[in-house]
Formats: structure tokens, C-alpha cells, sequence
């Protein structure tokens, strides 16, 4: 599976972006895809994911009721959507694909992106 991530950039605390990942290589199907991110130095951390039969969401606490995420399968491609963006939200943003369909941990994930930053203004 090959991805690639989109929409990062510069917003202002309480903005929104939306972030998206363009999957293609292979079909998704009984697959989890997720969204993680990483601030210089610090480990990986998990933001949310979904399932691609289902559409079942899970979230990080730290960004639930802030983020979506969503997918659309005829187009091969996941969402995630941020709103009330605060500064510790900055950080680099990364999908990825989970063929055993785990839902948090970063070595349930075997395919990643190249990831997209996101910078978050006080």
C-alpha cells in the first residue's frame, strides 16, 4: 500500500484544517487506517483511526470532540478533519494502514506516509 498525505500547513489557535491520505497500491478492505503524529523527538503518538468496511472511528482523548476522522471508498481516501486546533496540536502528521486491523499501537501499522505539518499559532 502506498500513501500519501495532504493538507498540513500554517493555522491559528481555534482554526481548522483538514488533513487527507491517498491510498493505492491495494484494496483496503478489512483494514484500519489511522492518523498519528510526531513533535521533534518524541515518540509517535496515535490520533484516531477507522476501520474501511465499517467506518467504525476510534480517537486519541486528547482530540476527541475536536477531530474526525472519516473515509470515502470510492475514492481510496481517509480523512481527518481538525477543528479548535490548539499549539500542542502542531506537530508532523502521519497515515497509516494497519492490515491487522489494530487500533492504536504504532506496530500494528505496516504502511506509512510521508507525513504532512501541521503548525498551530498561539
Amino acid at each position: 500500500v502506498q500513501l500519501q498525505a495532504s493538507g498540513g500547513g500554517l493555522v491559528q489557535a481555534g482554526g481548522s484544517l483538514r488533513l487527507s491520505c491517498a491510498a493505492s497500491g491495494r484494496t483496503l478492505t478489512n483494514y484500519r487506517v489511522g492518523w498519528f503524529r510526531r513533535v521533534p523527538g518524541e515518540e509517535r503518538d496515535f490520533v484516531a483511526s477507522i476501520t474501511w468496511n465499517w467506518g467504525t472511528p476510534f480517537y486519541a482523548d486528547s482530540v476527541k470532540g475536536r477531530f474526525t476522522i472519516s473515509r470515502e471508498k470510492a475514492k481510496n481516501l481517509v480523512y481527518l478533519q481538525m477543528n479548535s486546533l490548539k499549539p500542542e496540536d502542531t506537530a508532523v502528521y502521519y497515515c497509516a494502514v494497519s492490515p491487522s486491523g489494530g487500533v492504536r499501537a504504532v506496530e500494528d501499522y505496516r504502511f506509512w506516509g510521508q507525513g504532512t505539518q501541521v503548525t498551530v499559532s498561539s
